[in-house]
Order: C-alpha cells, then structure tokens, then sequence
C-alpha cells in the first residue's frame, strides 16, 4: 500500500525560516542588480559582505541556542570590546604571545557568558533585565580599562583572524565564521544539546519533569554566547587592527535581527540555524547595499528596523497559527487574519523598496556624493 504524496506546498513548510530571507536576499540581488550592478557586484565589495557577515557569524550561532531557550543576551557587544581589549593589553603592555592571548580572550568571554548565566538561573533575574545591566558593567570596565586609548597595530597573525585571506581562496574570517555556524548546526540537530534547546524553548517546566537540567543547559547556552561574543570581538580587533572601549556598540541588536529574520522564535522552542546563517548574509548584503545607494546611516537604521518587526510579526503569527491549527501555514494564509498579516508585509517591504529607490535615485544624481 502506497501513500499519497504530500502536496508541493506542505513539503515547503518546514523550510519556510530559510525560504524567507533567502527570498530577501534574492530580492536585493535583483534591485540591485538593476540599479547598481557595476558597484554591488565588483569583488572587492562581495568581499566586504562576506567579512561583514563572518564577523556576527559566531554570536548568531550562540544567539540561536540562547532565543531557543526563550532567553536574550544584549551583553555580547560589550563582551567582545572588553574581551579584545584585554586581548590587546595582554599583547601591547605585558607582552604576552598572540597564540596565548587570544585563547584568554576566549576564556574571558565564556567566563562573563557564565556570569551572565549564572545571574539568570541562581538569582532568577529575568534574561532582559541581567544581560542588559550586565552590558553596562562590562562595558564601564572596558572604559575603566582603556582610559579613552586606542590599543592599535597588532601582529600579523591577528590581523588575519580579521581580514586574512587564502590565496585564491576565500577570506580566513569567512573560513572562521562559516565553521562556527557549521558547528551549530551540527549541535543543534545532532546533539542531546540541541534537543534539550529546543525542549526547553517549547516547554521549560515539561523539559524539567523529564530529567532535563533546565537552569545548567541554560547556563551553557550563555557561555557560549559569551566565548562567541569574545571571538568576534578578537575578529574585530584583527579586522580593524584597533579596538577601543566604544567598540562594537550595536552587536547585540544586528545579531537578535539576523537570528529572528532567519526564523528562530523569540517565544522559544522554534531554531533554524540555517535560517540564521541567512539572516546574517541578508542584514550584511541589505547594510552594503543602502551604503552603495550612498543612503545615510540613519535610514540604514530604519530599513533594520522594519526587517526585524515584518520578521518577527510574521513569526509571531506563524506560532499563533501552529497553536490554532490552521490546518498549515499556507491554509493559514488564506483566512482573514492571514490576509491582514499579507497585506501589513507588503505594506512595510513597499517601504523598502521605495528607500532602496529614493538611494538609487541619488546615487545616479550628478554630485550626490559630493
């Protein structure tokens, strides 16, 4: 006996976290393909996408298991500028060897992971509240720190980490970046870590019943986070060939965006960690090509802004429609409250594109540049 073959649009729904930026991004290439093709796709700019993505790809991989497990982490920002300066004192003032002060810089990043952890699961400060007063100790300790310097001109060896590259091959932070994703995804779908996250995001009290060690898994999770934040924060360091203590001041918000636009529920229990790795290359690629269609940082800020809230409304309405039984979400979307959640994401991709087109509109205009 044979079974009837599921229908085209019902084998599409568990990829539908990768289908969406993966869209995206095929939108921009067309965009800017036709406005900027010239500029957008020179080498040496497909180049900076990639090292702009490598740099969050760390932290959106530890991202991923902390939001699956219904937690935040606004700290990774200041984890990664205190991490790299005390990297860079480590080098410049006390003389210590780059392969050893790199593996503390780590270690210092997984240890304020397990602080943060630790605030959370044994003090029961709420994730948003902790991470976030945590962020302002750690990055008050950077200022204390560095005393307003700019720690500069590192060894070679860094410098690669941050913006090396194989001969004929990609670059070395790409290399870094894709196999920490690579990582990820492995723990998340092959290990008992990954479906402990994923029980936990779901239903933390049930993970609990089971036998799960809800509080150590959560506190694993953030000291991941913390070493990945530490790791691109040496990244950064190696990029820049400098760091100081305002250094990486909107890390946290770039990678919660990249990780929910890739379809990791901030309600917990649903991860993608492809899905995140494309969240990371659409924010990268959308970022570089409002910078080629010269349109302001502010405006830059904006265009965020409306990917993270179409995002996570759209997420937030997928998880609503798996709780009523819609009957899938393709069925879901033809009801009214999934024509209203059509029509409220047009609205706002409108929006993009008008933005990305007003930046076209200048970027072509005689001495808009200046």
């Amino acid at each position: 006996m044979t079974t009837a073959a599921k229908p085209l649009t019902e084998r599409l729904e568990p990829y539908i976290a990768i289908i969406g930026p993966m869209v995206m991004i095929l939108a921009i290439l067309l965009f800017m393909g036709a406005v900027e093709p010239a500029r957008y796709f020179r080498a040496t700019n497909i180049n900076l996408i990639l090292l702009d993505a490598a740099l969050y790809m760390p932290m959106a991989m530890a991202m991923t298991f902390v939001i699956t497990q219904r937690g935040i982490d606004l700290s990774i920002g200041s984890i990664a500028a205190l991490s790299g300066i005390m990297m860079a004192f480590l080098i410049k003032q006390y003389g210590f060897s780059v392969y050893v002060a790199v593996p503390i810089a780590i270690m210092l990043g997984a240890l304020m992971g397990l602080i943060n952890g630790l605030i959370i699961t044994r003090l029961n400060v709420p994730d948003l509240i902790g991470t976030l007063a945590m962020d302002l100790v750690y990055r008050g300790f950077a200022l204390v720190l560095a005393k307003g310097l700019v720690l500069a001109r590192f060894p070679d060896f860094l410098t690669d980490i941050g913006r090396g590259q194989i001969p004929g091959f990609v670059p070395i932070p790409v290399l870094i970046g894709t196999a920490t994703m690579i990582g990820g995804y492995i723990l998340l779908t092959r290990s008992y870590f990954g479906r402990y996250t994923i029980a936990i995001g779901s239903n933390p009290e049930a993970a609990e019943l089971t036998g799960i060690a809800v509080k150590r898994h959560k506190v694993f999770a953030y000291v991941l986070c913390g070493a990945a934040a530490a790791l691109a924060g040496v990244m950064l360091t190696g990029k820049l060939n400098a760091i100081q203590a305002t250094s990486a001041p909107y890390f946290n918000l770039h990678v919660i965006a990249a990780v929910v636009v890739g379809g990791t529920s901030l309600f917990g229990g649903r991860a993608s960690m492809l899905g995140s790795f494309a969240g990371v290359l659409l924010l990268s690629m959308m970022i570089n090509a409002l910078v080629t269609l010269r349109i302001e940082f502010f405006w830059q800020s904006v265009a965020s802004g409306v990917v993270i809230v179409s995002s996570v409304a759209l997420y937030t309405w997928m998880q609503k429609k798996d709780r009523d039984g819609a009957g899938g979400l393709f069925a879901g979307l033809m009801t009214p409250e999934g024509q209203k959640m059509l029509r409220f994401s047009a609205a706002l991709i409108g929006v993009l594109i008008a933005l990305l087109a007003v930046g076209a509109l200048f970027a072509t205009t005689p001495g808009a540049s200046g």
